[in-house]
């Protein structure tokens, strides 16, 4: 049945070299089985509270189905900058129209078993009510960075998520500096 079908198999994205360079695309789906290195964003999203959204990926996703994660976020499609595709990922994740756009901190290439992708990184702040996508989230909230950092010993992080965040972190540290 095709609602049983993992999501956006068919998305065509561009597949990169180890310095981020455009040698080709393909379709999602493939780019995964075959282990092509794309390119990816992470938007770490905060409310006025200064809270972090966090969220249980749906069983559907093609890449860590049921994992939490502490960044909303996807795949730049063909063609697509990855400023353009952070704020599309992060207004289509949240259920929201006219967030500011996100701030770019920096981009690191992730490569674990399974995969390589360049990961831009970025941050926004969002004071509009989020009504997360279904077809993306299956559970969320806006929790501490207390809170946050007790979880990860605890739930199934998706494990490019961590690094990022882990990253994230230590940019901060340095700009604290």
């Amino acid at each position: 049945m095709t609602d049983q079908q993992p999501l956006d198999a068919d998305e065509v994205l561009d597949i990169v070299d180890e310095q981020d360079r455009v040698v080709g695309q393909a379709p999602r789906g493939e780019a995964y089985a075959r282990n092509l290195r794309h390119r990816c964003t992470f938007i770490l999203v905060r409310d006025a509270e200064d809270r972090i959204f966090v969220h249980r990926r749906t069983d559907r996703k093609l890449v860590f189905p049921g994992h939490y994660d502490m960044f909303v976020g996807g795949v730049v499609g063909a063609g697509e900058s990855y400023d353009d595709a952070a704020l599309r990922e992060a207004e289509e994740e949240l259920g929201v129209q006219g967030l500011d756009r996100p701030e770019h901190r920096f981009s690191f290439l992730y490569e674990a078993d399974g995969g390589s992708w360049w990961s831009a990184v970025y941050e926004v702040r969002c004071t509009l009510a989020v009504v997360p996508q279904e077809s993306e989230v299956a559970w969320h909230a806006f929790v501490t960075e207390e809170e946050l950092e007790r979880r990860l010993a605890e739930w199934p992080w998706t494990p490019d998520g961590v690094a990022a965040y882990r990253r994230l972190r230590e940019w901060h540290a340095g700009e604290a500096r």
